[in-house]
């Protein structure tokens, strides 16, 4: 597969970013997700660059990530 089937060059573009309640009100270092936009895909962009790319990721992929970090909390 080429690169760009895996990004999305403005991911401003789509609707509906949220941002973990990990992350607290400074801002700081944050990836943002959109589990609504694509039903295979999941987008993640850097909440500093909301214009930015946005790496995608299969939604299995996806949820084994999410999964593996419950395992990994004192």
């Amino acid at each position: 597969m080429k690169r760009s089937e895996h990004t999305i060059p403005d991911a401003s573009v789509l609707p509906a970013w949220r941002r973990s309640s990990y992350s607290g009100e400074s801002g700081g270092d944050c990836l943002e997700v959109n589990d609504s936009a694509l039903p295979a895909r999941i987008p993640v962009r850097d909440s500093k660059n909301p214009c930015g790319p946005a790496v995608t990721f299969s939604a299995p992929a996806w949820t084994a990530f999410v999964n593996s970090l419950g395992r990994t909390r004192p």
